[in-house]
């Protein structure tokens, strides 16, 4: 049982745990022990600090809730159930009772995970560990930058975080907190379920940090050692943490499957039923009917909505402010779609040779100094990606004016970070590293690829044509690894003019990321004049030059490869051959065409593909393929394109075996 906990508290909490146990158990699958070792806290947290609509779980400033934790969904789903939280499109309710009896279920609204977009009221996609906590970390950031420019009559609230043992395992985790202490993030509170269990057993097997000396020395504030099933313990730790100028993490000692007498406090409890006997001692032993299922009592769901006229009558006062605010218009220019008339995009010099990470440095600047929103930095290569805003400050514990965020070599928790900015609103992210270093987030972004979230990820050195540095830095798999994320957007132009396009592009796209690709080493600027025009970019791909009388050949080209590509059609030509050659900066773009604008583009003549990395995947376009499907070699640039053979005679030949 629950210690100062009223009669209703209790009556809360054993709802809760009832929930969990018997929609597992219908289900056949998923985990009980959370939720039932995590139901004080919540029901705490919901009944006396979070501050939300039910009526419109999108209510910009509301209090954020983010279940790291994943895997205990059914802890979720039961709170947005008996709050009330409504589907604000149709006014119903977002997780019906018949949606719990459908936990896991084919098109449920209530799957194994929390899923954002799929269900209202979850503030984002959870269920990899890790990855929670640290968005959690992004949504409490964007929180400061907009209290800072907007102030505290609009925008003023808490991201809440259940986070458990396995959530601080994982590195990202690592990486997310230790920015946050030195960030300062004090409206962030994690709710530590300190349960000494994992899936494999006592947590001690292999988990014997000190959290809260670590926490500690990360720069938060800690409540330690806090009895997770204490009301009044709870409560004041939650007074505390949100007191603090910190971020805070508040360790509860709780007991998974709390309740279940011969499954709590054991890993058996994790991630599997209980059984319909231990279900049915366990209700009895909560004072419980044993013979009923999916019991939620009138007076529970009262307890939990007793404020919301009070909850509505905030969320109408922050309407109302926000109307008279002077601030008011620039407030909701923030959270609209970008307008992109509004920038003044830089023009290149045709023929001048240039870095597409440099070309890319000069449109990021353009577009920030048009959109103030637009926010974000690097993985402590902000030189080398081109992602400083010139003319502005570094974000910081002292000054929250800056727009330059400085991630630190912290990869995984910088993606994620970004999309917790991202799900916040009100902010356009962006981050940067080196391509080969995508694998160290490749996580991150498939999250915001299925969260729709249009992060803006910057690549640099983009192939082995960044030489010396050698093989560990030279990416030749992850433009494809890339591109086999559902949802996301690769862009890899081919001079300075396809940049600006590809930023246009990357700009409009909000419901998905876009991860933009860009060179170390100069490539000469294409004359539109002469060539197709950079815009048929925003088709995927685009003639950029005709073959000259009878067309025999198609070549396809990415990136710095379009320079190959056009020097082996004059090659080409010179013998006879009329040569296409088409550029393809992103594949997914035109995959979205209809087959007679990809026809008109790519013809029936043979084709060859040419890109600096692996071939899979160029099936689909080419009968042949100019890449590479091995590691590189530390060597300037202009001798690994001999070594490795991306020359006009290796085109030829691949040209003539088509003939044969």
């Amino acid at each position: 049982m629950s210690t100062n906990a009223s009669p209703i508290q209790q009556l809360a909490v054993n709802t809760i745990k009832g929930l969990a146990m018997d929609a597992v158990q219908k289900a056949n699958s998923g985990h009980p022990g959370m939720p039932m070792g995590m139901a004080d806290v919540s029901t705490v947290l919901f009944s006396q600090f979070m501050k939300y609509d039910p009526n419109d779980p999108t209510w910009p400033d509301r209090d954020r809730f983010v279940l790291s934790a994943g895997h205990g969904s059914m802890l979720l789903y039961a709170l947005l159930h008996l709050t009330g939280v409504k589907d604000p499109d149709e006014g119903t309710a977002a997780v019906t009772l018949d949606d719990i009896k459908d936990f896991r279920q084919w098109g449920s609204n209530t799957p194994g995970h929390p899923e954002y977009g799929h269900t209202w009221g979850v503030e984002t996609t959870t269920g990899p560990l890790g990855q929670g906590i640290s968005m959690a970390v992004g949504m409490a950031l964007a929180e400061v930058v907009m209290a800072n420019k907007f102030g505290a009559d609009l925008c003023d609230h808490h991201t809440f975080c259940i986070a458990g043992d396995g959530d601080l395992m994982e590195g990202v985790t690592h990486e997310a907190v230790s920015l946050a202490g030195t960030l300062k993030l004090g409206k962030l509170v994690v709710l530590y379920d300190d349960n000494n269990i994992t899936i494999d057993g006592a947590t001690h097997l292999s988990f014997t940090d000190d959290t809260p000396a670590r926490f500690r020395a990360m720069g938060w504030h800690v409540v330690p050692d806090v009895d997770g099933h204490d009301h009044a313990a709870i409560a004041a730790a939650i007074e505390e943490a949100k007191a603090s100028d910190l971020p805070s993490i508040i360790c509860c000692k709780t007991v998974i499957g709390q309740g279940s007498p011969n499954k709590q406090g054991k890993s058996a409890s994790h991630g599997a039923p209980l059984g319909t006997e231990e279900i049915r001692i366990t209700k009895e032993g909560l004072g419980m009917d044993p013979d009923k299922s999916f019991v939620v009592p009138e007076e529970v769901v009262t307890f939990f909505r007793a404020q919301d006229a009070e909850r509505a009558a905030a969320h109408g006062a922050w309407a109302e402010r926000l109307r008279n605010s002077p601030q008011g218009q620039e407030w909701l220019s923030w959270h609209m779609p970008p307008t992109l008339a509004d920038v003044q995009w830089p023009t290149f010099e045709a023929g001048k040779g240039l870095a597409t990470r440099k070309s890319s440095h000069a449109v990021l600047n353009a577009i920030a100094a048009a959109m103030p929103n637009v926010i974000g930095g690097s993985a402590d290569l902000a030189g080398s990606n081109g992602t400083m805003l010139k003319g502005e400050g570094a974000f910081s514990a002292e000054n929250r004016d800056g727009r330059n965020l400085y991630f630190g070599v912290r990869e995984h928790g910088m993606a994620a970070i970004c999309n917790g900015m991202a799900l916040h609103g009100g902010l356009r992210p962006y981050c940067a590293t080196f391509l080969v270093f995508h694998d160290y987030h490749r996580p991150s972004v498939r999250l915001s690829g299925l969260m729709n979230q249009p992060v803006l990820y910057i690549y640099t050195h983009d192939s082995i044509y960044l030489g010396e540095d050698g093989p560990t830095h030279q990416p030749v798999e992850q433009l494809m690894a890339m591109r086999l994320i559902p949802n996301n957007r690769v862009i890899r132009p081919a001079d300075a003019n396809e940049t600006v396009e590809a930023w246009k592009a990357a700009m409009d796209h909000l419901d998905g990321p876009t991860c933009l690709v860009f060179t170390r080493q100069g490539l000469p600027t294409l004359d539109q004049d002469v060539y197709g025009s950079a815009e048929g970019l925003h088709q995927g791909a685009y003639v950029l030059a005709e073959a000259d009388g009878e067309h025999h050949f198609t070549l396809i080209a990415t990136g710095s490869e379009v320079e190959l590509a056009l020097r082996a059609r004059e090659s080409l030509q010179g013998d006879g051959f009329g040569t296409r050659v088409v550029s393809m900066p992103c594949m997914e773009l035109f995959e979205e065409q209809d087959e007679l604008t990809q026809y008109s583009v790519l013809g029936d003549a043979p084709r060859i593909a040419i890109e600096a990395g692996r071939t899979l995947g160029w099936e689909r376009y080419a009968e042949a393929v100019v890449g590479h499907d091995d590691f590189g070699a530390s060597a300037p640039a202009e001798v690994l394109m001999q070594e490795l053979d991306f020359t006009v005679e290796r085109i030829r030949a691949a040209a003539a075996l088509l003939m044969e």
